[in-house]
């Protein structure tokens, strides 16, 4: 009983990844094929996924970070990040040159400062989200959040600039560190749970649940208060992911929960049924992946025209091909190799 706990556990946590990579090329794939801003059933769950999809990413690499600070000698584990960092962080720039919106980057610092943060008690790590939550605020509130940005086509020039790539990084980018390392910091507290326990699993699926519905009830039942006195200030009690405030945070990390905790609870059933044998060598080459959905994905659908001017019908087609064609792909790969191509690069360039 006890190995098959273990088993469901990790497979779980696999199978979390892979939905959450499928949300994010949903989100993605319908930004660039113009597909954002229509009306319909579709186009409220492309709304559902934007910032909550990444969100989960982040929180599920919090969760495997703090697991390998337990697993093995932390200071080992702190130095092999820092490798993977400067590794995902040269991966990112050289992604940033052709996907504007790129999280690598913004991964690399992640990991550098959740690894700096591993001997950190959980009820500090909790104090530090509420610490960067209340910091993202103050910045918003005190500097100019468009600073560098061009919202026409949603670029920003200034990346390349000292002053603009640390602005983008820490404050105004498409996932600042602030706040965005609290998701990283959650992820690790999670790992520090029973996660194998059932009852953490249903503690995760229904507290998030929960925590997720209140937070969305509360924001809209402030921001109309909030616009009759100074509309200006509503962004800062929103859930969207832009900006990024506190409700965002509360918002993504209950959902991160609730995908983690229905993850490991189906883990089992899903193993005795086959879909995680299908399903999950995706799940473990997330990174080859998201980087084939930018530069293999998109780069198909450049070639066929459908870059700009889709419907959501046509982005959730291509979506679902994509996705399909990766656990495809990602199956017969683990036939042959324990790691995908870029992973196995990492493993090997930093350890």
């Amino acid at each position: 009983m006890a190995a098959a706990t273990k088993i469901g556990r990790l497979e779980g946590l696999d199978l979390a990844r892979f939905i959450a990579f499928v949300g994010m090329v949903i989100v993605n794939f319908s930004i660039v094929m113009g597909a954002e801003g229509t009306e319909g059933m579709l186009s409220n769950i492309i709304h559902a996924l934007e910032g909550r999809a990444a969100a989960t990413f982040v929180v599920l690499a919090g969760i495997g970070l703090g697991l390998a600070g337990m697993k093995g000698e932390l200071n080992l584990t702190i130095f092999t990040t820092f490798k993977r960092a400067a590794f995902l962080l040269v991966l990112g720039l050289l992604n940033m040159l052709i996907f504007d919106a790129d999280i690598l980057h913004y991964y690399a610092f992640y990991f550098l400062f959740g690894a700096l943060l591993l001997p950190v008690g959980t009820r500090a790590l909790g104090w530090l989200i509420a610490g960067l939550a209340g910091a993202a605020v103050l910045m918003v509130l005190t500097l100019d959040y468009e600073a560098g940005w061009n919202w026409t086509d949603l670029t920003y020039p200034e990346f390349w600039t000292p002053v603009g790539f640390i602005r983008n990084l820490f404050f105004n980018g498409w996932h600042p560190v602030v706040p965005w390392l609290g998701f990283m910091l959650f992820g690790v507290m999670l790992s520090r749970s029973k996660l194998s326990s059932t009852k953490t699993q249903d503690a995760l699926m229904f507290g998030g649940l929960l925590v997720f519905l209140l937070v969305n009830a509360i924001s809209a039942y402030l921001q109309p208060l909030i616009a009759m006195v100074e509309p200006e200030l509503v962004d800062l009690v929103t859930t969207n992911p832009i900006p990024p405030m506190p409700f965002y945070l509360m918002a993504g990390m209950s959902v991160a929960s609730m995908v983690v905790g229905i993850c490991l609870r189906a883990a089992p059933l899903l193993k005795d049924l086959g879909v995680l044998t299908v399903v999950n060598p995706a799940g473990r080459q997330t990174l080859t992946l998201y980087l084939a959905h930018i530069l293999l994905g998109m780069g198909v659908m450049d070639e066929l025209g459908l870059l700009g001017g889709q419907t959501t019908q046509v982005a959730f087609l291509a979506s679902g091909i994509f996705c399909t064609l990766c656990v495809i792909y990602a199956f017969i790969w683990s036939r042959y190799f324990k790691r995908g191509p870029i992973e196995a690069l990492m493993r090997k360039v930093a350890g």
